[in-house]
């Protein structure tokens, strides 16, 4: 049971979502690194490492959730699987060097009416594998975010949440098919 602060702004994905989102994903991430750009409490990046993603990267700006997110990491056996890093998520974006290691899985779900999302979208390139996937949670529906395309998405209460592929939206089934191929 993860615990975290009650903060302005932070918002755990509900369980049904979660659960909606590792459907999609399937259930076992062995072998895959995800990145949880706007990690909050955590949730995503946790729940990703659980099934088993070699690599999480946890990033936070908020003093109070990154205590909790330590707290929380600290209470699961994640072989070092978990790494915590306290930065802004434009600048941990942007300050990544070129010959850095992409992720198969970014999760994105940053403050609402902030910006945020338009403002990380041009440096998604170089955080995300060349057959990497975008899960994106916002306050309203979205079609694409950069160069990713909407192949999936739902909704619960004021959530909009999605799963994103790099290029053409054309054929949902035919994205969601390569998806789980790849994934």
């Amino acid at each position: 049971m993860l615990r975290f602060p009650d903060s302005e702004g932070l918002r755990p994905t509900p369980d049904r979502v979660r659960e909606t989102l590792f459907n999609w994903l399937g259930q076992d991430l062995s072998g895959l690194s995800c990145l949880d750009l706007f990690a909050g409490s955590g949730a995503l990046g946790i729940e990703a490492a659980s099934r088993g993603a070699v690599r999480v990267v946890l990033v936070e700006n908020s003093r109070p959730a990154l205590a909790a997110l330590a707290a929380n990491v600290g209470l699961l056996d994640a072989g070092g699987r978990l790494e915590i890093v306290a930065a802004d998520a434009v600048k941990f974006a942007s300050s990544r060097p070129s010959t850095a290691s992409r992720f198969d899985v970014v999760f994105l779900d940053p403050p609402y009416k902030q910006g945020w999302l338009e403002r990380v979208a041009p440096l998604l390139p170089a955080l995300a594998a060349d057959d990497g996937v975008l899960y994106v949670e916002a306050e309203q529906a979205l079609d694409a975010c950069g160069e990713w395309r909407t192949v999936r998405c739902g909704r619960a209460g004021q959530v909009y949440y999605h799963l994103m592929r790099r290029g053409g939206a054309d054929g949902a089934e035919q994205a969601n098919s390569d998806l789980r191929g790849h994934l």
